[in-house]
């Protein structure tokens, strides 16, 4: 395929832009070569400005749950742009999407609206440190939470690809309130607890990791971390930006069956636009402002756009919810047709799934954390990315990102996909 226009357009973007792009991962670090640059996106294809197309598997990173440019959303997001774009004071809108919201997820009562993924979790944890009065939280090395301070601590992704997991200008103040465990790793959670005892205020987890690649939790793991919480007075915080409304109507508490504390979300909320949300039961919710003590504002935060494409895709999903059946029938297709064919060619690999999330790992070990994630090869994830991207398929370009499926994908994209990775094989 040829890249002369994204080459040209990303060597144009670095004059203006560090790096040449807005997010880390977009500029092909971890991969090397041009990233593309998109013209314009359709269902479950992506078109360059090169004019060449590709099937999508990252979805925008997740909330492309139904495809790019889904009627519904955007008929929305027409009709309400006439009425303006920003108003900085409330809509009924706003409680229409959160009453919608909290209908469909379990255990809580109320939610508050913001911009971003890493601006919920950054409000969730300041929350949670109001509520209960105590300043050290949990995370867990490889899962990414946003980029505030207190998150790029052993953080995954984008983070690891750059080689700065604890990032210059995070104050060893905010360090040392952040303890890192090992995910699916009780023990390493239970040590924390007991060195640093009535001082924990929340553990915060993806509860299915997407930023090491997909880790599912080991059986009982997520359990074990809501039995500590309960018994040392701390809440859970589930990170649900990348599940939340993607594996099931209730996110990852309706699949796992256990309750959070707080939930934080993200921009499925918005249709695919800026979005990001937290969400509690009563007695936490009634603790942030105005209502109670701990601060939380923004201008565009319930943004008239976004709302109004959040509430047609969700209003699309409670409606629909053999979607979702309907996306992790299409995974399960993929990851059978790439294991078939990974075994023909005697290639060590590990291919993790959950619902609609996925990843190839080339290595011979079970990936269930950071580290195991992280003896991967990352050589043959080059040469596989690109093999691929030549083929017509995108990928996330980083071996420490899920793949996130969406229904707009064909069974024809999927074995399209599955011959273009076997005709790949052939050269590996």
């Amino acid at each position: 395929m040829r890249y002369q226009r994204s080459s040209t357009l990303f060597q144009s973007a670095m004059n203006v832009i560090p790096g040449g792009v807005n997010s880390p991962v977009r500029a092909f670090k971890a991969v090397g070569g041009t990233p593309i640059f998109v013209q314009k996106a359709k269902g479950a294809y992506l078109f360059d400005e090169d004019g060449n197309t590709f099937i999508d598997y990252i979805s925008s990173w997740g909330p492309m749950i139904l495809g790019h440019a889904f009627e519904p959303v955007i008929k929305a997001v027409k009709e309400r742009a006439d009425r303006g774009t920003s108003y900085g004071m409330p809509t009924e809108l706003e409680t229409q999407i959160a009453e919608l919201a909290v209908k469909m997820i379990p255990n809580i009562d109320q939610i508050r609206m913001v911009n971003s993924g890493t601006e919920a979790c950054m409000s969730a944890v300041r929350l949670a440190r109001g509520f209960t009065g105590k300043e050290k939280i949990i995370k867990f090395a490889g899962c990414y939470h946003g980029h505030s301070d207190a998150f790029l601590i052993q953080a995954g992704s984008g983070a690891v690809t750059f080689g700065a997991p604890n990032s210059p200008g995070v104050t060893q103040g905010t360090a040392k309130d952040t303890l890192s465990a090992k995910y699916n790793n009780l023990e390493s959670v239970a040590i924390h607890f007991e060195q640093h005892p009535e001082q924990i205020a929340a553990i915060i987890i993806e509860p299915v990791a997407g930023n090491m690649g997909c880790i599912p939790p080991k059986s009982g793991f997520i359990w074990g971390l809501r039995k500590l919480c309960d018994e040392h007075n701390a809440l859970l915080i589930f990170d649900e930006v990348m599940t939340g409304f993607r594996l099931a109507k209730g996110g990852a508490q309706e699949c796992l069956k256990i309750k959070a504390d707080i939930c934080t979300y993200g921009k499925v909320l918005g249709g695919g636009l800026p979005v990001g949300a937290l969400a509690a039961r009563n007695e936490i919710m009634k603790h942030l402002a105005p209502e109670g003590p701990v601060y939380q504002a923004g201008t565009l935060s319930g943004n008239p756009l976004a709302m109004e494409a959040g509430f047609a895709m969700l209003t699309y999903l409670d409606n629909n919810p053999d979607v979702f059946e309907s996306l992790e029938k299409k995974t399960e297709m993929l990851h059978q047709g790439m294991e078939t064919v990974l075994d023909k060619k005697g290639i060590h690999y590990q291919i993790n799934r959950y619902g609609s999330m996925l990843s190839l790992h080339f290595t011979q070990k079970p990936v269930v954390d950071f580290e195991s994630a992280a003896l991967g090869n990352n050589e043959n994830f080059k040469k596989y990315f690109h093999g691929m991207l030549d083929r017509g398929v995108y990928l996330p370009p980083s071996a420490f990102e899920s793949y996130f499926l969406n229904d707009a994908l064909s069974e024809e994209d999927i074995a399209f996909t599955i011959s273009a990775f076997e005709d790949w094989l052939k050269s590996f």
